[in-house]
């Protein structure tokens, strides 16, 4: 995780404007982006409610006895929700979020919102308002267009202001790369979408992004070359899709729990539904030869290791 001292100075690398502060989290938490005006401060993304003390002391920091008034999600996965429940609690402000996000949300559809399906979690909320693609909405003293931005969720905004060309990209864009995307035999929608997603964030001609996870940038175009590039080898081979997809979760889960027994992880993979449904789809192996796979390939690029009878996460993680 970035350092504390890191995160309460809110020290990003490119020049923002003064009223947009970003603290910059980890890949368990995604960043919050706060937006300050006299009018009233927006936080967008509260990460994950592991992190939700930390979440509330970072805004306590910047505000002071200053209300919030408003909380946005640019989709609805518990590394960006997370902390949804404890930020309304502290501060009682509105709750805004994607008007595609908002059914999965009223249902608390744990696989549509990859909770119980990944075996994730995400205290429950409820929310205020919708923002419809299309939507303007002045935040620090800032229009900000919200954008349909389908792939890693099909009902994710990104947020792009024309006068400075800043983009709030969610998990639709990062330095390298972008948030999971579900192979085509599962969600046949995801990859086309993630494609005309990219495209239409190529054509905003972005002078800076803030990504979900990661500091912010502004080679801009070398990024979206990468992610491009990225879809482009997923959308030749699912296989490549479903282990990326398991890989990444494994770590998540890892970065949460701190540490998992090698003993047991056969029986986790075979109990958590996204495994068991890529196993039957894609590899067809039993749930010990999949964990050595999915293992031994997370140890190649040292983003696991093991520790005695533990898999704890490791320096690529």
């Amino acid at each position: 995780m970035v350092g504390t001292r890191h995160l309460l100075a809110s020290t990003v690398s490119v020049a923002l404007p003064p009223q947009v502060r970003v603290f910059v989290r980890d890949w368990l938490s995604s960043n919050n982006v706060l937006l300050e005006s006299p009018e009233g401060h927006v936080l967008i993304d509260s990460s994950h409610a592991r992190h939700a003390p930390l979440t509330l002391a970072l805004i306590a920091h910047a505000l002071g006895e200053v209300p919030l008034a408003r909380l946005v999600n640019t989709h609805c996965h518990s590394d960006h929700m997370g902390g949804n429940a404890a930020i309304k609690d502290r501060y009682r402000c509105p709750i805004a979020l994607p008007t595609s996000e908002a059914k999965a949300i009223d249902d608390w559809d744990e696989r549509t919102l990859l909770l119980a399906w990944t075996d994730q979690y995400a205290p429950r909320f409820a929310y205020d308002e919708t923002i419809a693609p299309g939507d303007t909405r002045v935040w620090g003293g800032l229009a900000w267009r919200a954008l349909a931005a389908p792939g890693h969720d099909m009902g994710a905004l990104v947020f792009f202001n024309d006068e400075h060309r800043i983009l709030v990209s969610g998990d639709a864009l990062w330095e390298n790369g972008y948030g999971i995307v579900m192979p085509r035999e599962i969600d046949p929608r995801a990859l086309p979408a993630t494609r005309l997603t990219l495209e239409m964030l190529a054509r905003l001609e972005a002078r800076i992004v803030i990504p979900g996870h990661g500091e912010p940038f502004s080679d801009v175009g070398a990024a979206l070359e990468r992610a491009f590039a990225r879809t482009a080898a997923f959308e030749a081979d699912s296989l490549r899709v479903a282990r990326h997809v398991l890989k990444v979760l494994l770590i998540f889960t890892l970065l949460d729990r701190r540490r998992l027994a090698l003993a047991e992880l056969p029986e986790y993979l075979a109990r958590v539904g996204v495994y068991r449904e890529f196993n039957a789809l894609f590899f067809r192996c039993s749930p010990a030869e999949l964990s050595e796979r999915l293992v031994a390939e997370l140890e190649r690029t040292g983003a696991v290791k093991r520790e005695a009878e533990w898999l704890v996460p490791g320096r690529g993680a």
